[in-house]
């Protein structure tokens, strides 16, 4: 993200300036022998003074700085920055406008880093935000976090009190490294401007590298601001007198010196290598071996498979070469495109009661395959994960890999079809688990036309949007209970067209996600599925919408309640207690926004279609559009969980 070299504002006001080590322990040594020569006599002072000036020159600690603007737009493949603003951050914003970098301001910060998550889950490359010290950056934990979990390289540059004046009781300055030390990969403040390259450039590299992950980066904001600015909050306007005065104001001098010094030297500012781990050929070779004699394998493909440096396109190519009957979760969603053969959505307890063959390819034995559990102990079972500890996670309690790869499971599944060109998975298994979907589906369709008590059917309303997406779009889900239902009935039309928060489980991605999905495929059509309950967290980002020109749609499902934890919490504890909302009129807040709002009910269900088409129509003509759909309780999610 090389907006940051011009973000320093940097003029020609500087002339000289401390290099080599510049370090604090010299300043502080000179600064002494300044106090001790101003206590010797005049004679021993100016032996003292040019041998101290010897010295420094001799060590090349002082240097004529140049003015460079340096213009590197593009060269970590960076368009967007994400931020609400704050005066902290305000010369990196500038900058970015001045070289073309789009700056997308949120209503929230935790919208700025979700957007910025989308926006690198969709390019493959780095994600960035910008956001405030203090508060501005405590309100993006939440997204950061996500973003660890999720694994996704996100750079999350946060501003920070003047370098002097940290510890100091400044405004808006805490201990910001401390608080992301255990979220990010990489952790670092810029204590000088010259540390703003070569601090960037490992950042960035520390963030696609191995597990992608966020990486923080602190910017005092004195090492944003231009000389001059600098200079006349640092140095007193008048010369101030006594010994302690003058002791203090040349400190004064060095510390801004030793700031500035270097900041003009040519810097290389290309990308660092990105290290992918893969996977060795006796590996590969090993699970060749396992796929020809296997009779009933099945893969399970997580987000990790969509990762750089294999293209999702080379990822699709191989799974259907192989012809392996696949489940797919998270990013990997749509992998195979909207009908597939070899795509399996329904009954994946039975299908890994019944195989003999299981490849985890970048899927994680959490809560979401029950620790392990669900894995037949009669199975080979290789598993492949960049991450040592996902790869062998619970591993040691209910489940054990014939063969676990440390590596990327996109690489690894395109040599596998390469090593195994011209085999096909047995067809009768695939065709009896996509006899068993069949079977799934059509019994979800009669569900569909079931009459509820109140409102709409939420499967039916499901139903009739997946019939009518457009081919193009890109699906971001927001939720709980009504998106629950949408993943079995929404069908992503291909990769890198569905996007969740992942294993976190947060609420309040929408916002963010379908902000960056709309800048990154602004040609597709952006769907947000939303639950009444998380629709909360991100609606005021209509305005956002709006404002910047990134059309979408929500579709909300509003049942007037937290119905994923209502369903288990009133039988369990007899209560309905902090689970009720109310039916609002979504569609009128999303107007009051500068969007277009539509409420869909049991009074208007025969117009359905049109309402739905209707809101394709505003979202091509450029309006953010949400849909309000009133719907009632379903069981179709019985016994789903929510802890």
């Amino acid at each position: 993200v090389s907006v940051i070299l011009l973000a320093t504002g940097l003029g020609p006001g500087v002339c000289s300036g401390w290099e080599g080590s510049g370090d604090w322990a010299v300043a502080m040594g000179l600064g002494v022998a300044a106090v001790a020569g101003c206590l010797l006599p005049w004679g021993l002072l100016a032996v003292a003074f040019g041998c101290s000036l010897f010295a420094v020159w001799k060590l090349g600690l002082v240097q004529r700085l140049r003015y460079r603007v340096i213009k590197e737009e593009g060269a970590h493949g960076v368009k967007y920055v994400f931020t609400l603003v704050g005066g902290h951050i305000s010369p990196i914003l500038v900058a970015c406008e001045k070289i073309g970098i789009h700056v997308v301001d949120t209503r929230h910060e935790v919208t700025a880093v979700f957007a910025a998550d989308a926006v690198a889950r969709l390019s493959g490359s780095i994600g960035v935000a910008a956001v405030t010290a203090g508060p501005g950056l405590t309100n993006t934990v939440t997204a950061v976090k996500n973003a660890q979990m999720a694994e996704t390289p996100v750079l999350l540059i946060g501003g920070a009190a003047a370098t002097l004046l940290q510890g100091r009781g400044a405004l808006q300055d805490i201990d910001q490294l401390s608080l992301f030390r255990t979220l990010c990969k990489f952790c670092a403040t810029v204590r000088t401007v010259r540390d703003i390259v070569p601090v960037l450039r490992k950042a960035i590299a520390v963030a696609q590298s191995g597990t992608p992950g966020p990486v923080f980066v602190e910017f005092p904001i004195d090492v944003l601001y231009p000389y001059h600015v600098v200079r006349k909050e640092v140095i007193p306007k008048s010369a101030p007198k006594g010994v302690v005065g003058k002791a203090v104001n040349w400190y004064l001098h060095n510390h801004l010196n030793n700031l500035f010094a270097g900041a003009w030297d040519k810097r290389d500012i290309s990308p660092l290598p990105v290290d992918h781990p893969m996977a060795t050929a006796n590996e590969v070779q090993c699970c060749m071996e396992m796929v020809s004699r296997a009779k009933k394998p099945v893969i399970l493909l997580g987000s990790q498979a969509t990762l750089p440096p294999t293209p999702v396109d080379n990822v699709r190519a191989a799974l259907e070469s192989l012809a392996i009957p696949c489940f797919l979760g998270g990013m990997a969603r749509g992998m195979l495109g909207r009908d597939s053969p070899i795509h399996i959505r329904q009954n994946r307890r039975d299908a890994l009661k019944d195989a003999d063959l299981v490849i985890l390819a970048g899927i994680v034995c959490d809560f979401r395959l029950s620790y392990g559990r669900v894995l037949s102990k009669r199975s080979k079972i290789v598993a492949v994960n960049r991450d040592r500890s996902q790869l062998l996670k619970n591993s040691d309690m209910f489940w054990k890999p014939t063969l676990a790869v440390r590596g990327d499971a996109g690489s690894f599944l395109v040599r596998l079809a390469e090593g195994l060109r011209g085999y096909q998975a047995p067809r009768d298994w695939t065709q009896h688990l996509k006899d068993g979907d069949v079977k799934k589906e059509k019994a979800n369709c009669e569900k569909a036309e079931e009459e509820v008590m109140t409102h709409l059917n939420p499967l039916k309303v499901l139903h009739r949007v997946e019939h009518l997406m457009e081919e193009d779009s890109i699906i971001v889900t927001d939720g709980g209970d009504f998106v629950g239902s949408a993943a079995y009935i929404l069908k992503p039309r291909g990769p890198l067209r569905w996007l969740d928060p992942g294993a976190f489980g947060t609420l309040g991605v929408g916002g963010g996600f379908a902000l960056g999905a709309k800048l990154c495929r602004p040609e597709s059509q952006v769907w947000i599925v939303y639950g009444d309950g998380s629709l909360g967290y991100s609606i005021a980002e209509f305005d956002t919408f709006k404002r910047h020109k990134t059309p979408v749609i929500a579709l909300v499902g509003n049942d007037a309640g937290w119905s994923q934890i209502s369903r288990e919490q009133v039988p369990l504890l007899g209560s309905n207690v902090a689970c009720g909302l109310a039916y609002t009129d979504y569609h009128t807040v999303a107007e009051g926004y500068g969007g277009k709002g539509f409420l869909l009910n049991r009074e208007n269900e025969d117009q359905m279609d049109n309402i739905i088409r209707a809101a394709h129509g505003e979202c091509r003509n450029g309006n953010p559009t949400l849909i309000n759909v009133l719907i009632g309780k379903s069981n179709f999610r019985e016994g789903s969980i929510s802890v």
